[in-house]
């Protein structure tokens, strides 16, 4: 499992290792695998050209280390620095010492323009808001150049601990981070611009609970349920799902398509589209209605293309009242109330876009995608419910605090239509298994975005991820 953690705790373990520790150590560490990464992606370390990005503070130094070390390896090494009176004083010693040199003012720009590699030392973890102009012309040189950029701990101009992107931040080809993963580096926008990601252990100690944590093919695969000898269709678990209308059929097609492939024994649908569902999938269980005539289930979805008429508000209200855990989504989240939720002693989870989070929690939209991580802790919390807050990184947050975990596997394709239905099915059945809401949630999403990957970068289908569950379960299980 990848995990992320606040820059509040990164520092407090920083201190605390650094009280041990001779003065210099952490940094020259951080420089050590800085460089090492460096002449990795150069490849040949000897003659290559590379400019350092260097701002004030710790960030900078670790960038004038690092660019030491690399000039003691034969390559021409030049800093440029954008707070002179604030430069890390014992960096920009070890640089001169070992050959490395700092441009002028005027010759700036083209050093840049003429590196094989940038070091983006701009900002450290601590930065807030968008870069200066000054910085945005040396990084348009390095575009227009064609350096490979490397971001010190994070991409200067992006929020460490949220993701947020506030003004120009680089866009890095990677991204060297020190001692544990950021949650900016995992969750969009800013994941966009850390480019490949490179931990390099210091020492740190870190608390067992962290602020992000992302799923990982071994953690699925112990999460995944497994039929035994003893195992029937109703001891394997039956998901019920409530959806589809006269207007929108397909989203009972394609819910129950997904819940056919999340483990679960048997499927029951309930709804007005019984004939659509039948014709695809005659292994359906299908009833008229209400819920809670139509047999036993252990776990209900409900909301896809439901609508919003006396027929929909019953149902919901009906699978609501059930005891056992519910998942909610599209058409449902627009009827439900924080009472309804708060009054059930089963699990529920609610699986909103950010259009209907932002709905949701009385915001706009751009503020729920500037901010995913906060998005969909207060959705728990205000809900009482675990929260899946869909989009470009999916976020997953439980009503007992704890760790955000977020989906590594998405994909931009999946931005079409019904793919949020089979994502419900699917992420339904597997709570009907018996997984906890916060562990199906997040494995529904890892299959989900990982079989949409297996279909390329092309434009894709809702069936065509649904169908291809059965061969992604099958990779992650056998690693």
């Amino acid at each position: 499992m990848r995990t992320a953690y606040s820059v509040e705790t990164v520092r407090a373990a920083e201190r605390a290792l650094m009280a041990q520790l001779p003065h210099g150590t952490l940094m020259q560490r951080a420089a050590a695998g800085l460089a090492a990464a460096c002449a990795d992606l150069l490849g040949r370390v000897y003659g290559a050209r590379v400019a350092l990005l260097v701002g004030s503070g710790d960030n900078g130094g670790d960038a004038l280390y690092a660019g030491a070390r690399l000039a003691r390896r034969g390559a021409g090494v030049t800093a440029v620095l954008l707070s002179p009176d604030r430069t890390h004083a014992g960096g920009l010693a070890a640089l001169r010492g070992a050959g490395g040199r700092v441009a002028s003012a005027e010759a700036a720009d083209r050093a840049v323009r003429r590196a094989d590699l940038v070091v983006d030392g701009i900002v450290g973890i601590g930065g807030r808001g968008g870069l200066r102009p000054e910085a945005q012309t040396l990084l348009e040189a390095a575009y227009t150049g064609g350096a490979t950029i490397v971001a010190v701990d994070l991409p200067s101009g992006v929020n460490a601990d949220t993701g947020e992107v506030r003004g120009a931040a680089v866009r890095a080809d990677a991204t060297v981070t020190f001692g544990a993963y950021k949650p900016g580096l995992l969750l969009d926008p800013a994941r966009e611009y850390a480019g490949a990601l490179r931990l390099v252990d210091i020492g740190l100690e870190l608390p067992a609970e962290a602020s992000v944590e992302a799923l990982q093919h071994a953690d699925v695969a112990e999460l995944l349920p497994w039929p035994t000898a003893e195992s029937d269709k109703y001891r394997r678990g039956v998901v019920g799902v409530v959806a589809g209308s006269a207007r929108y059929p397909g989203a009972a097609v394609l819910a129950v398509a997904g819940a056919l492939h999340g483990g679960a024994g048997a499927v029951r649908y309930v709804g007005p589209a019984t004939d659509a569902v039948v014709a695809r999938f005659p292994e359906t269980l299908v009833s008229a209605g209400p819920p809670s005539k139509a047999g036993r289930v252990q776990a209900w979805v409900v909301g896809p293309g439901l609508g919003d008429g006396t027929e929909a508000r019953q149902a919901l209200a009906d699978v609501l009242a059930s005891d056992v855990p519910v998942l909610v989504d599209a058409d449902g989240l627009r009827l439900l109330t924080a009472r309804e939720l708060r009054s059930r002693a089963a699990e529920t989870l609610i699986t909103p876009h950010a259009g209907e989070a932002a709905a949701l929690l009385g915001t706009a939209r751009e503020d729920v995608e500037a901010a995913r991580l906060s998005s969909a802790r207060a959705l728990a919390e205000l809900y009482g419910v675990t929260a899946l807050l869909k989009g470009s990184t999916t976020a997953i947050a439980s009503p007992s605090a704890g760790p955000v975990r977020i989906n590594p596997t998405g994909t931009p394709w999946l931005a079409t239509a019904g793919s949020g239905d089979v994502l419900s099915g699917l992420t339904g059945s597997l709570l009907a298994t018996g997984l906890p809401a916060f562990d199906a949630a997040a494995t529904g999403a890892y299959l989900h975005g990982l079989s949409a990957r297996m279909l390329g970068t092309a434009p894709l289908t809702a069936m065509a991820v649904a169908e291809g569950l059965r061969e992604v379960w099958r990779d992650v299980a056998e690693g």
